[in-house]
């Protein structure tokens, strides 16, 4: 790793509140600007390329109570650049190997009525730029309340827009494509149902959001390191085209707590003419701190089944009575109770699923609803909900970790809070020891429901704390951790790799719940996953649900090639063959796909990317060398056309490829299918066709002599 520090003497010599500071990429090819506005308010612009990317900007926070908040009246009393450069490995990732590589400027600013100071700290890459807040120990600044923070993304025109609504407590929302200024007609459309959301404006809109102009720049505003501090939203002035930032709020209204010295999360904007160079970016990693866990031996990326699938379509239960309307643990007793003779986490169930891991290669199995509590888990606001550590009559946990042991398979816990975080913190020491004691080293949490105990939300202050302390407790246990229903990630597994997965938007469990739009898939690489890997659960092989429960009329729009591409394009250290073992047994051939999978990768290449029409990535194994791509496709069919110039000069391969059939489709014939073989080398080319919520997937390996 190299470093180099200098004083940027010559800016200081010349400064003056009229004048700026401009800070290039090292590439050259981004140039920001910082200046004082005539009233000592911080501002910034971005360029590109010599294009705006954002127009001048205002930067600041709103205080509560406080006479003067952190907005104008400022000077400049200070300035540093900086220059780093090194290059770190992750303990999972898309790459074996990650520069990171910018420039940084820090503007120390002096507030003349009250005396106080801040740093707006900004770091400037090859792909973009990152900036943020930060408070340092002084006299007139220690204990301060925000009452909005009032960063400004001022966007050069009327963008095409990929977009969720604004909301508190849900991600889980399809996507909506459209132009800025139609954002505050079509949010009412936009805003489904969810079993707890809170929406707060019909211009608001959630990050990562992702946008396109009309000369073809693609940009990505998100956030990262969101560390103590509540989870940002933007909202859009509809007339102007401006962005500001609109922090979570808790049941007070407050938006955050603060204590100096400290510092605001990263305010990200990545761009680039390339769509492909969007995915590829890893600066939302870079601006996150450095691996704190010292001995990473026990993380490992694992593909998993599990009981899940069958409930989500209804076809069995979580609970495991129908007798008792309401529970107290600890009191109501199970062993008097009569089974209601659908309840998925059985004996005999859970060992078919351990059985079909050993069979198939998989590395663990997910079981929910082998706790006592799911009688009346939802809608009740109950604290004590679950104890995360009494089994139903029906579920042995020391007989089922041996059975799966003695396969070489893992169990896998899950955790369902109902919101109640209270009691899963009070819980969590003894909840991860149980863990521990019986062999579980990976969990699923859970936080379905509106928030309980202060009446907040799923993305404020408060709650994001707990979500990063379940992530460091889980770390002190050596367990690894898969949040669903929690703040989206920004990044935090780089410091913190045992959180190797994540939901946090839209995933499979809805194509039961009626279905996601086909192009979904293809918009998810350029939104959520910024942050980091999604828990997206694929691998749905039956798309008709009523052939699962009959009284489930969802359809999942998709085709089983576009399933297996989603293992390849939709990245994640964890990954879940999502369907029943019945469903596979009946398309041997096209699982095979996902059981040579990898889920860790020492090389990504992204071949073809356009948001919400298609993606094409081609990953290369870390342990194998084996490589694999995927492709999905959006709503209209499409031939796609790559080359293979990735792979290795002067070797031939052998590529199995997994395609749509010529009349397979979404609605009307998502199991048509073929699988061809095909050699292979750094000269080849192909053209296939991607049918409407399609794709292909592809397994390339090396022909020894």
């Amino acid at each position: 790793m190299k470093q180099f520090l200098f004083t940027a003497l010559m800016w200081l010599a010349f400064f003056s509140p009229a004048q700026s500071q401009q800070l290039k990429s090292p590439n050259g090819k981004f140039v920001m600007e910082f200046s004082l506005q005539n009233d000592g308010t911080p501002s910034y612009s971005l360029n590109y390329k010599s294009k705006a990317v954002v127009k001048p900007s205002k930067l600041g926070l709103e205080l509560k109570n406080d006479k003067k908040s952190l907005l104008n009246d400022f000077t400049v009393v200070d300035t540093k650049a900086t220059t780093f450069d090194e290059n770190w490995k992750p303990v999972w990732g898309e790459v074996a190997s990650i520069r990171n590589h910018y420039n940084e400027l820090a503007v120390t600013l002096n507030q003349k009525e009250t005396d106080r100071q801040i740093v707006i700290r900004f770091r400037l890459f090859d792909d973009g730029l990152g900036f943020r807040y930060e408070f340092p120990s002084q006299k007139n600044l220690t204990y301060f309340v925000i009452k909005e923070e009032r960063t400004q993304f001022a966007m050069t025109g009327d963008h095409t827009a990929f977009w969720i609504p604004g909301d508190y407590d849900t991600q889980e929302y399809d996507y909506t494509t459209s132009k800025l200024s139609e954002i505050r007609g079509l949010s009412e459309k936009a805003t489904t149902e969810n079993v707890s959301q809170t929406s707060f404006s019909t211009t608001g809109v959630q990050t990562s959001l992702m946008l396109k102009t009309a000369d073809g720049l693609y940009i990505n505003l998100h956030e990262a390191a969101l560390i103590d501090y509540s989870c940002m939203h933007l909202n859009l002035d509809d007339k102007t085209m401006v962005f500001e930032s609109w922090l979570t709020p808790d049941a007070k209204g407050d938006k955050g707590y603060m204590q100096a010295p400290n510092h605001s999360p990263w305010r990200t904007i990545i761009v680039s003419d390339d769509a492909r160079e969007i995915l590829a970016s890893k600066m939302t990693l870079n601006l996150n701190d450095p691996n704190k866990i010292e001995d990473t031996s026990w993380i490992k990326p694992v593909k998993y089944v599990g009981v899940w699938w069958e409930m989500i379509t209804g076809k069995s239960s979580w609970a495991y009575t129908d007798e008792f309307p309401t529970v107290q643990l600890g009191v109501t007793d199970f062993s008097k109770a009569k089974p209601n003779g659908k309840h998925g986490a059985n004996n005999a169930n859970v060992k078919k699923y351990i059985d079909f891991a050993a069979k198939h290669g998989f590395d663990a199995v997910l079981v929910e609803g082998w706790n006592e509590g799911w009688e009346d888990w939802f809608g009740h606001s109950k604290d004590y909900v679950f104890d995360f550590l009494t089994p139903y009559p029906d579920f042995d946990v020391k007989g089922l970790h041996e059975y799966a042991k003695s396969k070489g398979v893992k169990m896998m816990m899950h955790h369902e809070t109902s919101g109640s975080v209270r009691n899963y913190e009070r819980h969590l020491d003894k909840a991860y020891q149980f863990m521990k004691d019986n062999g579980y080293d990976a969990v699923k949490s859970g936080y379905v429901g509106s928030i309980i105990e202060n009446g907040g939300n799923h993305y404020n202050q408060f709650m994001n704390n707990h979500y990063q302390f379940a992530i460091e407790k889980a770390a002190d246990y050596k367990i690894m951790l898969n949040a669903h229903e929690a703040v989206r990630p920004t990044g935090i597994a780089r410091t913190y790799p045992n959180l190797i997965g994540n939901e946090a938007a839209r995933g499979t469990e809805y194509q039961s719940f009626g279905g996601s739009k086909p192009n979904h898939v293809t918009v998810l690489p350029f939104t959520r996953l910024v942050g980091g890997p999604m828990d997206y659960t694929p691998g749905i092989f039956e798309m008709d649900l009523s052939k699962m429960n009959k009284d489930n009329n969802s359809h999942v729009n998709s085709t089983i090639a576009n399933q297996l591409a989603l293992y390849v394009t939709m990245y994640s250290p964890l990954q879940m063959a999502a369907d029943t073992p019945e469903n596979y047994d009946r398309f041997p051939d096209a699982f095979q796909f996902i059981k040579d999978v990898a889920v860790d990768w020492s090389d990504s290449k992204y071949l073809e990317a356009e948001p919400g029409q298609y993606v094409t990535v081609a990953r290369k194994a870390k342990v194998t060398n084996n490589w694999f791509i995927g492709n999905v496709n959006g709503d209209t069919s499409r031939t796609s056309t790559i080359k293979f110039d990735f792979l290795e000069k002067g070797k031939k391969y052998e590529a199995t490829i997994y395609a749509d059939a010529k009349d397979a489709h979404y609605k009307t014939n998502p199991q048509a299918y073929t699988i061809r073989k095909m050699k292979v080398t750094n000269q080849s080319k192909l053209s296939q066709l991607s049918a409407p919520g399609g794709g292909y997937a592809i397994s390339i390996v090396e022909i020894k002599k």
